[in-house]
């Protein structure tokens, strides 16, 4: 005998087929939201793998070409030179076309670059090479980042920090790629393909899974000066930045001659200083975004700029292998999440695009990364290299007293509202 289910049995049924259908879609929006982090994550590991990999043949390509120290400290200037020079490209290309489009075209030639630089065969092809070097890195730099903030904005949660972790523990990766490449006697031609066809091979499998925003009309047809958006905001936090990566950068140029020139360490333990440096900057990265729901962002700074700041002058007065060592660590730690939270923060400026923002202050920041070794090297000239480390100490204080000063700080408690 055939009979209809009763109502509160087909009741309980459609409330039980709503919540599952509701889970399944709960469940297929986390997998998406996953896959475009993991995405964005691997284009931050592929730019700080072609620029560790650039970074870890210098003194081959140095060798190769029969270029002098003075001639060297030129070419590393016409890196900044060509991001500096096409700042306000790089943000018009991003609000015009969107931050996918900008990784889509800018991951595919960094790269290509890279390998042009490894057939170079004279100062001048070598000169070119970088220029465009810089002009492509800082295109592909801003657009990834503009992805994290994006995705940072969608899911009203801070990730930037992680995203910084995976760039760091690319340069770590790159710089052991190199290694093992130069001790198979392998050239910076084949260095710079194998490192090419790791990229493409990321790009092949992830670009379809990064964000598609589309562009706000009204900014892609301003074309006014990018430098009108620079207000005191902007000026502070491209200060801190500017402020952590001059010590960061001048840490990974520096670090090996520190341990062995000032520290006296066996020639077994120079690369000591480097790893703990980069293994403590990768972790405190990593735990960047937690961090940041628990203390605040501007505490956060300045806790950075206090461990920056204790830990080179601790190197300073300090200068045996252990307590070196120790000291490296603790700058590593205070260098983690201080750029990718001035890169969170500014990505929110209300009155400004993400493109915009971005492209200012990273820009200013990656200036400090690129220029801050060659002002190391030259005090160290003048002086000695422990003086340059003391007044890398200083960058530390500035960023400590910029926090303080910065209300959009304390505005920005976690997690975002």
């Amino acid at each position: 005998m055939f009979s209809l289910p009763s109502s509160s049995t087909f009741a309980s049924k459609s409330i039980h087929a709503v919540v599952t259908f509701t889970m399944n879609d709960q469940k297929q929006a986390f997998q998406r939201q996953n896959r475009i982090r993991i995405a964005i994550s691997l284009f931050f590991f592929s730019h700080g793998l072609i620029l560790s990999s650039w970074a870890s043949r210098i003194p081959v390509i140095k060798t190769n070409l029969g270029i002098s120290d003075a001639e060297l400290g030129t070419l590393l200037l016409l890196m900044p030179v060509g991001q500096v020079s096409t700042m306000p490209l790089s943000a018009r290309l991003i609000n015009h076309f969107g931050s996918k489009n900008a990784v889509k075209y800018s991951f595919l030639l960094y790269p290509i670059i890279l390998v042009i630089i490894g057939t170079a065969t004279s100062y001048i092809q070598l000169a070119i090479a970088l220029y465009f070097f810089g002009v492509v890195g800082n295109l592909s730099n801003i657009a990834v980042n503009t992805q994290g903030v994006e995705l940072e904005n969608i899911l009203k949660k801070p990730m930037m920090s992680s995203f910084h972790g995976t760039w760091s523990i690319s340069g770590f990766i790159g710089a052991l790629i190199g290694f093992l490449l130069l001790n198979l006697n392998q050239t910076p031609l084949i260095h710079f393909s194998v490192i090419f066809l790791l990229v493409v091979s990321i790009w092949i499998f992830n670009i379809n899974f990064l964000l598609h925003v589309i562009p706000v009309k009204g900014v892609r047809k301003d074309r006014r000066s990018i430098f009108r958006y620079l207000d005191k905001t902007l000026i502070r936090l491209g200060l801190i930045g500017f402020s952590s990566m001059a010590i960061e950068g001048a840490m990974f140029d520096w670090s090996g001659v520190y341990f062995q020139d000032i520290v006296k360490a066996p020639e077994q333990l120079i690369i000591l200083g480097y790893t703990s440096f980069v293994l403590m900057m990768a972790t405190g990265r990593f735990l960047g975004d937690w961090l940041i729901t628990k203390m605040g962002r501007k505490c956060l700074i300045q806790v950075c700029g206090i461990l920056m700041s204790t830990g080179l002058i601790m190197s300073v007065f300090y200068p045996t292998v252990v307590l070196c060592t120790i000291a490296f660590m603790v700058i590593g730690l205070g260098s983690s999440c201080s750029v990718p939270t001035v890169y969170g923060v500014a990505g929110k400026h209300k009155a400004i695009s993400a493109g915009n923002s971005l492209t200012l202050i990273s820009t200013i920041a990656f200036l400090g990364f690129l220029m801050g070794p060659p002002m190391i090297g030259f005090i160290s000239d003048l002086f000695d290299l422990r003086y340059s480390y003391l007044l890398l100490s200083v960058f530390g204080i500035v960023m400590i007293f910029m926090a303080g000063r910065m209300d959009i700080l304390d505005k920005e408690k976690a997690p975002i509202e």
